[in-house]
């Protein structure tokens, strides 16, 4: 009969430790697309920039380090794509984040040609989730992320427009169990 070569368990178990590590390492290196052009704001407005009610915008809600706002006129659009709603929220008085609500699957595919048409194809991407029940995309600049979710069963979608250097003023303090 022949004889199996011993391997040491300790050999073994190290490979199997570096080989899910090394998977697990670059799962999180790939997950977001590297943005093309971060635009370091949106839509010309720049994070960071002191944010009021003006001929543009109307205060939606003040929680003290955070207010919302809307567009006081028309329906809400991002690019030639017509939204639900979109909101611009400050944090201590400085623009750091806009959310972009839609609906529907035609709407859908146009937010994500237009958005991969300024940022950057999604295309055969590792670490993006776009099968199943709930699409998840990202893309990622230096000043910028864009991370759209897409929920299929409702035909639903959100999307965030965030200062990276921002994010973390708005979120403090908050429970973690807000979406």
């Amino acid at each position: 009969m022949p004889r199996r070569p011993h391997t040491d368990p300790w050999i073994r178990r190290t490979s199997l430790i570096c080989v899910l590590f090394s998977l697990i390492l670059q799962g999180n290196l790939a997950f977001a697309v590297p943005m093309q052009n971060d635009p370091n704001g949106f839509e010309g407005i720049p994070w960071g920039a002191t944010f009021s009610e003006t001929d543009t915008f109307i205060k939606v809600e003040d929680t003290g380090r955070s207010q919302t706002y809307e567009l006081k006129t028309g329906a809400p659009s991002l690019g030639p794509v017509k939204v639900d709603s979109m909101r611009f929220v400050t944090s201590e008085g400085q623009f750091a984040r806009v959310t972009v609500r839609y609906q529907g699957k035609a709407t859908h595919d146009q937010i994500l040609a237009y958005l991969q048409s300024l940022y950057g194809s999604l295309d055969r991407t590792p670490g993006q989730f776009t099968g199943g029940p709930v699409k998840f995309y990202s893309w990622t600049g230096f000043e910028s992320d864009i991370n759209l979710r897409y929920e299929t069963a409702t035909d639903r979608g959100i999307i965030f427009f965030e200062s990276q250097e921002l994010r973390l003023t708005i979120t403090e303090g908050n429970s973690a169990t807000v979406f």
